[in-house]
């Protein structure tokens, strides 16, 4: 077997194993959480929002500017491998800031803005922008681990009220421009932008808060996943793009 076909499957394995462990805690998660165990979470547990929701006009102009560059932008499961279950195309675009201790430096500095928002969000583990395509649909999935929350800051939402939403278990909410929404990616959702316009997130997985030892306890395994094959390959890979998106924007200047 080939080195880069056999070190894709070990990443693959590892993946699948550590996503069945850390399943088996969820509950204890769920039940250890100091902001309730819901689909979708009443913002005013999270302060910070109303902050990061006022820099929305300079996040965005700085979007604007990485959208310039859409179609050479990483698909994500170009980054992220485990993606391919649902989504194979070029559909879905990412650019991203970090994810669980590793920074992407040079894109952090393109949108010193946006980095400045992301510093105000407590416990923040993993941070990007998420680019939908016209007509896109994300199936329905879970997330794998229940010690951390999402938040997604609307940012560009094309068409009509309830065309750009997303369902959490059984709850629907639309992305709405400049608002936000927090939930917990392990229930099954899946998302949908049916118009012809692209939609854009701001898309942040922080730590969600928990008592005493639960707490500890998922440091410790937030710090694991950092070190995990998971997010070594997608470091790689992430790298291996940073080398092709300067080519591109050097040929560009």
């Amino acid at each position: 077997m080939p080195i880069q076909g056999f070190r894709a499957r070990a990443v693959d394995v590892a993946n699948r194993v550590g996503e069945k462990l850390i399943r088996s805690i969820d509950g204890y998660f769920g039940r250890r959480s100091l902001v309730g165990d819901h689909t979708f979470f009443d913002q005013s547990d999270f302060p910070w929002i109303a902050e990061i929701e006022a820099e929305v006009p300079a996040i965005r102009k700085e979007l604007d500017e990485v959208l310039q560059y859409h179609d050479d932008l990483p698909n994500f499961q170009d980054i992220s491998t485990d993606q391919y279950s649902i989504t194979d195309d070029d559909r879905w675009k990412t650019f991203w800031f970090f994810a669980y201790g590793f920074k992407v430096d040079s894109n952090l500095e393109r949108c010193p803005q946006t980095a400045s928002a992301l510093a105000k969000i407590p416990n923040c583990t993993s941070a990007m922008f998420s680019i939908l395509s016209p007509g896109k649909h994300i199936p329905p999935h879970g997330g794998p681990y229940k010690g951390v929350l999402r938040y997604h800051l609307a940012l560009i939402v094309p068409g009509a009220p309830g065309q750009c939403r997303i369902r959490v278990g059984s709850d629907v909410r639309p992305w709405v421009e400049g608002k936000s929404l927090v939930f917990d990616d392990t229930f099954e959702h899946e998302a949908w932008n049916e118009t012809d316009g692209t939609r854009v997130v701001l898309f942040v997985d922080f730590k969600r808060p928990l008592q005493g030892i639960a707490r500890v306890f998922n440091n410790v395994v937030l710090k694991l996943i950092g070190f995990s094959p998971f997010i070594q390959d997608a470091k790689l890979r992430h790298n291996a793009w940073e080398k092709r998106f300067e080519n591109v924007r050097n040929r560009a200047a």
